[in-house]
């Protein structure tokens, strides 16, 4: 793709804040900015993996050692997580991805290949076959019943297992990634290419019991983030598998995010929200679509690859331009504006490391030339 003055300006920008940012976060697993200060969670946490995937990123373009020296710590302190087995959940495709697969990849690194075996084969263990999908979460506390919870964010963890099918010449990684990503045709897209976040379905028979609405805002409302994790775990499922009706579906979500778009190009928090919430984006929504939309772009023939590359890019330059905090000495986030869990009012209004990450990605795409994990 060809790179323009905003995308290398913004890439510069990048690598200069992230230098000073990672003086304090080191191999620690930051989330949600508070008061211009990354918390840092367990690492256990579901976005263990975005810090350090930045990193490797961030280092491709850059050759700075000191961000992959930070991102192979991260990866070797998810040793306990991996190997103490009871926080993992469908959660394991973001933490090994972008730690793992993306070292191995890179480096050849022998121990990162077990790791992301190893999690490849947690994930599969999830695999509900009456009900063709890989159930989301653990029960927390006691009394929870959620083994029939599916969630559309886990179209994003299956890579892991088209990354272990091609790794280890076995087929059934793979096909259990498909059945899942068949059940998200079935039971999450919409008609109008909006989407669900959450399916529950009784984990004996496979049939669908209920609709929630999770982190949106009702049942059948169009939350924003879950939409990105759509049109691009749908995209990725096309890149592994050639398979056009992945294609089409990943295109039909993607109408209707660009569809729906504020002014500037980045979404409310959720589409069908009430109006007077829409004033609290998601930037990070807004950077995780961009992704998938240049991903549609590179499975698609020109023109029609046009639109689905300038729809990304204009997300990314705003924002770049209107929700950037490159400069800003007190603010660790790159990009401001995210909404984490409005039902819960948690982490609104924030920079989120997801949001920085697929910011990040974005960029790398535009650029080119880099290894991006999810392929």
């Amino acid at each position: 793709m060809t790179m323009t003055m905003w995308t290398q300006e913004a890439w510069e920008k990048t690598v200069a804040k992230v230098k000073r940012t990672s003086e304090r976060i080191g191999a620690n697993f930051p989330h949600a900015s508070q008061g211009g200060t990354y918390g840092l969670e367990e690492p256990g946490w579901w976005t263990a993996g975005f810090w350090p995937g930045q990193l490797w990123l961030l280092h491709d373009g850059s050759g700075e050692e000191k961000f992959r020296a930070i991102a192979e710590q991260c990866e070797e302190k998810l040793d306990e997580v991996l190997d103490g087995y009871y926080r993992l959940d469908h959660d394991i495709g973001f933490m090994w991805t972008m730690t793992s697969v993306a070292n191995y990849k890179r480096t050849g690194n022998v121990e990162s290949r077990r790791r992301a075996f190893k999690a490849a084969n947690y994930l599969v263990g999830r695999f509900n076959l009456q009900g063709n999908y890989i159930r989301a979460w653990n029960p927390w506390s006691e009394g929870d019943d959620n083994a029939g919870l599916a969630i559309i964010d886990c179209a994003m963890n299956v890579p892991l297992l088209y990354w272990a099918s091609r790794e280890s010449g076995d087929p059934r990684y793979k096909h259990i990634a498909e059945a899942h990503m068949g059940t998200v045709l079935r039971h999450f897209i919409r008609e109008d290419g909006s989407v669900r976040h959450i399916v529950r379905f009784d984990p004996h028979t496979g049939e669908v019991a209920e609709y929630i609405g999770g982190q949106g805002y009702a049942p059948e409302s169009a939350w924003s983030r879950g939409t990105s994790w759509a049109i691009y775990g749908l995209a990725l499922a096309a890149h592994h598998t050639g398979r056009q009706d992945y294609l089409d579906a990943a295109k039909r979500v993607a109408h209707f995010f660009v569809s729906q778009l504020e002014e500037d190009f980045v979404p409310a928090w959720d589409f069908r929200a009430p109006e007077d919430t829409k004033w609290l984006r998601d930037s990070s929504a807004g950077a995780c679509a961009a992704c998938g939309l240049l991903k549609i772009a590179e499975l698609v023939s020109e023109p029609e690859a046009k639109s689905y590359r300038q729809a990304g890019e204009r997300i990314l330059e705003s924002l770049y331009r209107n929700y950037g905090a490159f400069e800003d000495e007190n603010e660790e986030g790159l990009i401001l504006h995210g909404t984490s869990h409005y039902p819960e009012r948690r982490n609104m209004d924030v920079p989120l490391i997801y949001g920085d990450y697929y910011f990040v990605e974005g960029l790398a795409k535009l650029r080119g030339g880099h290894t991006i994990p999810w392929e």
